[in-house]
């Protein structure tokens, strides 16, 4: 059953992580990325055929935005007892094969999901300078099984507003995917 992204307030300061990124066994954390401009979280997994639909495009949208003054960086936070396709092993694999240029997280405990609010995979949250939230919506139109060639153009507008100065336009689709899978007792309130 698909999930849409929640409406979380624009200007929401983004919380604090220190994850582990399976590919390398470094641990990448919010200051990481102080010296960007701008910066993505995306909440993704490895199973899901919304985040399956778009991972080529969002592998492309890494590479095109690699040495420019957007950071990005990738969580899985899903329970890997009940999809374990979605654990460290399967993500390092991914990002290697996928050849992401950003970091792909583990939020083992969830944690991180629950302080950003995420609910669904995939699950974007774009931050300016200040690291106030500017846009919470989906990387574009298409979904899995419809025609059309995933561009990312919704997140990229917004991306390209930020890095410009520019406000974010308030016409924000929500993000639709797979719900996070909390572990039992885990669920947010």
């Amino acid at each position: 059953m698909a999930t849409s992204s929640a409406p979380t307030p624009l200007g929401t300061r983004a919380p604090n992580f220190a994850l582990p990124e399976p590919l390398t066994g470094s641990t990448v954390t919010l200051s990481d990325f102080a010296e960007k401009d701008a910066l993505l979280v995306v909440f993704i997994c490895n199973h899901c055929p919304y985040v399956q639909h778009l991972r080529h495009g969002l592998a492309e949208f890494g590479r095109d935005y690699e040495n420019s003054r957007l950071g990005i960086a990738a969580i899985s936070s899903n329970d890997v007892a009940s999809h374990p396709t979605d654990g460290p092993e399967q993500i390092a694999i991914d990002a290697r094969e996928l050849d992401f240029r950003f970091p792909y997280l583990y939020d083992e405990s969830q944690e991180v999901a629950k302080s950003y609010g995420a609910v669904c995979t995939p699950d974007f949250f774009l931050f300016d300078s200040s690291r106030a939230l500017v846009y919470r919506g989906r990387f574009d139109e298409t979904r899995p099984n419809l025609p059309g060639r995933v561009t990312g153009s919704d997140l990229r507008a917004a991306v390209e507003a930020v890095l410009a100065g520019r406000p974010v336009s308030g016409d924000q689709y929500p993000s639709m995917g797979c719900s996070i899978k909390w572990k039992p007792g885990n669920a947010p309130a």
